[in-house]
């Protein structure tokens, strides 16, 4: 099976912490050169040397803000000037705050679909080209379960990444062959995310933190939280040339939480 990434170059957005930093951390174990883009330039340089310690060809950072498109535009193309196209492209994005979806305002949504699925979109344009020269790329958004089974209390988020989902599926039929875009959806998983959401979901509820915790990994059959270096993996393969006939799926490592089919 062939998962080498020797000579292609990835950027994995949201790459200094939880499953974007799994995803790095996984594709410089494949050879890859990569560089990840988050907001915080210390958490970037603890990364960068982490992935050369994995690995990676090269390892860069770019402090950047996915709310902020003309800057992140500016960033991507001062990247690919200096050091060339990007083969792999993972979007990852911290989602937006739980809350009634009745509540949710214009501003929430837009908040929402700025760093998801226009930050995404953006940075698609921006690599397409490379990677059609190479005759491959490999786009991987990293999204949720909710967008087969909304989650309660994630209006907003269910919303989005539903979004991110159909745009994704769309492309999939638009791009040329050797480039691929599939989603990952993590199901509970072990991030500065999840312990947010159960501290609001203790907050709103009153139940202790503890038995927010119990009362996911009950729903899930293997019988515990994941661990993002196991969503890191699935991400690398799918990146990687034995993923090569893989196209439009939304892949759930979610522990079999999910009931449906």
């Amino acid at each position: 099976m062939e998962l080498s990434l020797a000579g292609r170059h990835a950027l994995v957005c949201g790459g200094s912490a939880g499953i974007g930093r799994a995803s790095a951390l996984a594709l410089a174990g494949l050879g890859a050169e990569v560089t990840v883009l988050a907001r915080s330039p210390d958490r970037l340089a603890d990364a960068v040397s982490d992935l050369r310690q994995a690995g990676a060809q090269a390892a860069r950072s770019v402090v950047a803000d996915l709310a902020d498109r003309p800057a992140l535009g500016r960033a991507i193309d001062t990247l690919l000037a200096a050091h060339g196209p990007v083969h792999v492209l993972v979007n990852n994005s911290g989602g937006p705050p739980s809350g009634p979806l009745v509540d949710a305002t214009e501003a929430d949504f837009l908040a929402a679909l700025g760093p998801h699925l226009f930050a995404a979109h953006l940075l698609v344009q921006r690599c397409l080209p490379g990677m059609v020269a190479a005759d491959f790329g490999r786009i991987i958004n990293v999204i949720s379960t909710s967008v087969r089974e909304p989650i309660d209390g994630l209006g907003v988020s269910n919303t989005t990444r539903a979004a991110v989902a159909a745009w994704a599926k769309t492309l999939s039929r638009e791009l040329p062959p050797g480039v691929t875009i599939n989603n990952v959806l993590p199901g509970f998983t072990d991030t500065d995310r999840l312990v947010g959401l159960s501290a609001a979901i203790s907050e709103r509820t009153g139940q202790p933190v503890d038995a927010v915790r119990a009362a996911w990994v009950e729903a899930v059959p293997e019988g515990r939280i994941g661990r993002p270096d196991e969503l890191g993996a699935v991400v690398a393969f799918l990146a990687s040339p034995a993923a090569a006939y893989v196209r439009g799926t939304s892949l759930a490592v979610d522990g079999g939480r999910m009931r449906g089919l």
